[in-house]
């Protein structure tokens, strides 16, 4: 998508051949603009398109056809959040970026957050992921403690760099960075 959204229409994925070598930037919604304004610089300092990455965690694959076609499921029978979370990743995205003068577009993956994102890395040749970090607190820290971070996981799981923008105020230095519930 251009930043006038209209070279692609809604729901359609851009020619695999343009997004060669874009730079991919994982988005949850509610996230800070952020994450999505330092992917769209580093797309625009390496000349590349930027492809906005939604991963749905309330869906996962069942299988994948020859032909790369992923067929979901999703884990409850009775919601459909993921398409509401790709319209307000889109809605960020399309407000972060407008005037940016960049190529982009918005995919939606299933499953796992760092694994989706990894095999999409892999199938475009990204030439750098872009992920934001968590907000601190106690769910957070459990969370993370079971699942990994997503950068974390992915800097283990490929060879890509990754830039993490830290997100929230920063720490102090004397301050526990995941602090229990007992604080």
């Amino acid at each position: 998508m251009s930043d006038e959204a209209s070279a692609i229409p809604s729901g359609a994925d851009p020619a695999p051949e343009t997004l060669h070598g874009a730079v991919l930037v994982g988005v949850v919604p509610g996230q800070p603009a952020r994450v999505i304004k330092e992917a769209a610089r580093y797309a625009q300092l390496l000349h590349a398109e930027l492809l906005v990455v939604h991963v749905d965690v309330t869906r996962f694959v069942t299988y994948e056809d020859p032909d790369g076609y992923v067929h979901a499921a999703p884990v409850e029978m009775t919601t459909d959040a993921g398409s509401a979370d790709l319209a307000a990743v889109t809605a960020l995205a399309s407000a972060a970026l407008e005037g940016r003068g960049i190529r982009w577009s918005v995919r939606q993956l299933v499953g796992d957050p760092a694994l989706a994102i990894k095999h999409l890395a892999d199938d475009l040749d990204a030439r750098l992921i872009v992920v934001g970090t968590r907000r601190r607190g106690f769910g957070e820290s459990i969370r993370e403690f079971f699942t990994g971070a997503v950068a974390a996981r992915l800097a283990h799981r490929q060879h890509r760099p990754i830039l993490v923008v830290p997100l929230g105020e920063p720490v102090a230095d004397d301050q526990d960075i995941w602090p229990d519930s007992a604080s």
